[in-house]
């Protein structure tokens, strides 16, 4: 499964279960997001266990970008026993922050920042 836009793709790779992201993200709210929100849903609902998401290749996510991350992963706390892998790049200013944060919306949330 895959979504690209203008300046960005977002790739699920069903065999490893990990959906990479790259480019940059600016779309404008809510609504905008939507396709990717349920495009994040449907590669979960295919994949036993919880979420990989890669997003070293992520060079920008807006605000409302951030925003329907952090609503997918509170929406896994009603999974019990879910875990989540978030792949992270410190060569990427706005991610160490934003990414720690998701860690106190899913506490068994793994990070891994290279």
């Amino acid at each position: 499964m895959k979504i690209d836009g203008d300046d960005y793709s977002i790739d699920y790779d069903s065999e490893s279960g990990i959906t990479r992201f790259s480019g940059s993200l600016r779309l404008n709210g809510t609504d905008e997001y939507a396709p990717i929100a349920g495009f994040l849903d449907e590669a979960h609902a295919d994949k036993s266990g919880g979420p990989s998401w890669d997003l070293t290749a992520l060079e920008f996510l807006n605000s409302s970008g951030i925003n329907m991350m952090y609503k997918f992963i509170i929406g896994l706390r009603k999974e019990p026993g879910v875990t989540m892998m978030v792949i992270g790049s410190s060569k990427i200013a706005w991610q160490a922050k934003s990414l720690a944060n998701m860690k106190k919306f899913l506490p068994s949330l793994e990070l891994n920042i290279q």
